[in-house]
């Protein structure tokens, strides 16, 4: 089953034909598609999106990059958020949640300790309510680690994962698996390549992060990535791994909805 388990669709670069970018990846083969939020000032719109889109499923958490624009209280909103979703099938994970290390303005001092704060409370929330992560791990894969080690949870992908061997293995060894994108499809990114070559397919899942983080044959100054991309995404990462395009497929689709136990419900039931 062709899943992309991380797609920010209500993205403003999806304003004007969202729609039919969310038909063309049905068209493409794309049976499910997760969007995850970013602050409480969007917790209804991805849960509403997801309503009106075909294997719409979403997640609720604090985006590292947001955590220095919301109040204190948001964790309790979360929380909130959350215990109200748990009765919406559609509902999947924690997310988009974790640190970032790339922006110097957050990545050191006070912003840092706060990143790591929300981080630690967000994965206490997962903890109580038996939910996976989404884990944005930007250049901060050791210390989410020691946050996930801290507050083990249910399972979840660190997203776009580039990593270090040795880090991959660690968050596997968390029962997390690690999320493949359109960065997997430059022949430069050679971490992320060894990653999706040597790790399992059953510790590997599809995703596009749209509209960010372009394929290698989209081309532009700025291109707007999709989700109808990850069916392209699927198709490099079997001929690197000298799989055929079905078997990556089924296995990746298997361990996304392993990971993510309420999205495995949900299109199991005929919901999506």
């Amino acid at each position: 089953m062709l899943i992309d388990t991380h797609c920010h669709l209500d993205a403003p670069e999806f304003a004007a034909d969202r729609a039919a970018v969310a038909d063309a990846a049905r068209e493409a083969g794309v049976a499910a598609i997760v969007i995850p939020a970013i602050a409480p000032m969007n917790f209804d719109t991805v849960r509403t999106l997801a309503t009106q889109v075909q294997g719409g499923a979403y997640a609720l958490g604090i985006h590292p990059l947001f955590v220095s624009e919301v109040q204190d209280d948001a964790i309790d909103v979360l929380r909130t958020a959350v215990r109200a979703a748990m009765d919406d099938p559609r509902f999947v994970a924690i997310g988009e949640i974790g640190l970032d290390l790339f922006v110097k303005a957050i990545a050191s001092g006070e912003a840092l300790a706060r990143q790591e704060r929300f981080l630690a409370a967000q994965l206490r929330i997962a903890a109580e309510f038996d939910l996976p992560v989404l884990l944005h791990v930007r250049r901060s894969q050791d210390l989410v680690y020691k946050h996930v080690r801290q507050v083990p949870v249910a399972g979840g992908i660190a997203h776009a994962f580039n990593g270090s061997e040795q880090q991959a293995d660690r968050f596997l060894a968390q029962g997390l698996a690690l999320g493949v994108g359109g960065a997997m499809t430059f022949t430069r990114a050679l971490q992320i390549r060894r990653h999706a070559e040597r790790v399992g397919l059953e510790h590997l899942v599809l995703e596009t992060d749209a509209p960010d983080i372009p394929p290698a044959w989209l081309d532009g100054a700025r291109p707007r990535n999709a989700p109808g991309e990850v069916a392209g995404i699927a198709q490099a990462l079997a001929e690197l791994r000298g799989d055929t395009v079905e078997t990556v497929v089924r296995a990746t689709g298997e361990t996304a909805c392993r990971q993510l136990p309420r999205l495995a419900s949900l299109l199991q039931q005929g919901q999506g």
